[in-house]
């Protein structure tokens, strides 16, 4: 299983031919207590950068963008029913949604971790 980063501050958990999507740390930070998501439907489609959800905070709302081109095969309900899992677990139990990778080259576009880290820093 390898993780990589989008410049949108989501985080990407790939597993064989399914990623798990989520906000980094560093985006929930910077959003403070998240009150409200908006999760895509499943079986839909979606291309790099469309806006697959949105979540919003006490201070602000953002758009949650697909980092790759995929399927929604599973969206995460218990973070529906508590957004807050979004602040106090990002990178686990608050992951937003699977899908399922139509190009699995798209991947070699995105940040490992130490380049996240030096972009976001």
């Amino acid at each position: 299983m390898s993780i990589k980063y989008t410049e949108d501050h989501e985080w990407l958990s790939i597993a064989g031919s399914t990623a798990t999507v989520g906000i980094t740390q560093h985006a929930q930070d910077a959003l403070g207590d998240v009150v409200f998501v908006d999760l895509p439907e499943v079986g839909k489609t979606f291309a790099p950068k469309d806006i697959a959800g949105v979540v919003e905070s006490v201070k602000a709302a953002a758009d949650v963008y697909m980092p790759i081109s995929g399927e929604i095969t599973e969206v995460n309900e218990a973070l529906r029913a508590d957004p807050s899992l979004a602040n106090s677990d990002p990178l686990g139990a608050g992951w937003f949604f699977k899908v399922k990778l139509s190009n699995p080259a798209e991947l070699d576009a995105l940040m490992d971790e130490a380049s996240y880290k030096t972009f976001s820093a």
